[in-house]
């Protein structure tokens, strides 16, 4: 009778540790997911504010460069479809503002007047401001994202997200070459 009852209490140790590991592993499966969540809404805020910005930019170079209509339609674009858009998404959108943004720091450079433009300054500054909230986000993103994955790939964190059928999360793989020339044809 000692026998069954010392038994009956380890197995019953036994599933309350395990009860207890899948509650904590699930609860920090959904932590990173929120902060997950949290981290791109903050990327989506600040690539909005970007956006913004270079509107205002292609604003106060048009009268220096001729634009195409279709940058600003662009740009415009890219702004609305921000608040559904996926990391994948983010990515191509990063990488096209990227484009538009080197142009205009390109055309920038080449005519003197806008370089001691005030306005055409201070908004290159506060792009530059954004570019940087934007890199310390996404770097806080992607480390989430490799927590999650990781979680997702080793054991035995793994059998609960399989058990939860949780799909492992999406890096943000933004260019760096904003300082590269870009190619500008008007």
């Amino acid at each position: 009778m000692d026998l069954a009852l010392i038994i009956g209490g380890i197995l019953l140790l036994v599933i309350i540790g395990l009860v207890g590991f899948a509650i904590v592993t699930y609860n920090r499966f959904v932590s990173l997911k929120n902060a997950g969540e949290a981290t791109l809404g903050q990327i989506k805020v600040a690539m909005k504010k970007r956006l913004d910005m270079i509107e205002q930019l292609l604003g106060a170079v048009k009268s220096y460069a001729s634009f195409e209509k279709e940058v600003l339609e662009k740009v415009t674009s890219m702004r609305a479809s921000m608040a559904q858009a996926g990391p994948a998404d983010m990515n191509l959108m990063e990488q096209e503002s990227r484009s538009i943004l080197g142009r205009l720091f390109a055309v920038a450079e080449a005519y003197p007047d806008l370089k001691t433009n005030t306005t055409v300054l201070s908004l290159m500054d506060a792009v530059r401001g954004v570019e940087d909230e934007i890199a310390r986000q996404r770097y806080t993103y992607n480390n989430i994202v490799q927590q999650f994955n990781t979680m997702c790939d080793t054991i035995p964190s793994n059998i609960i997200a399989a058990l939860l059928h949780l799909l492992k999360m999406e890096y943000l793989e933004f260019e760096e070459d904003i300082e590269k020339r870009p190619d500008v044809s008007f």
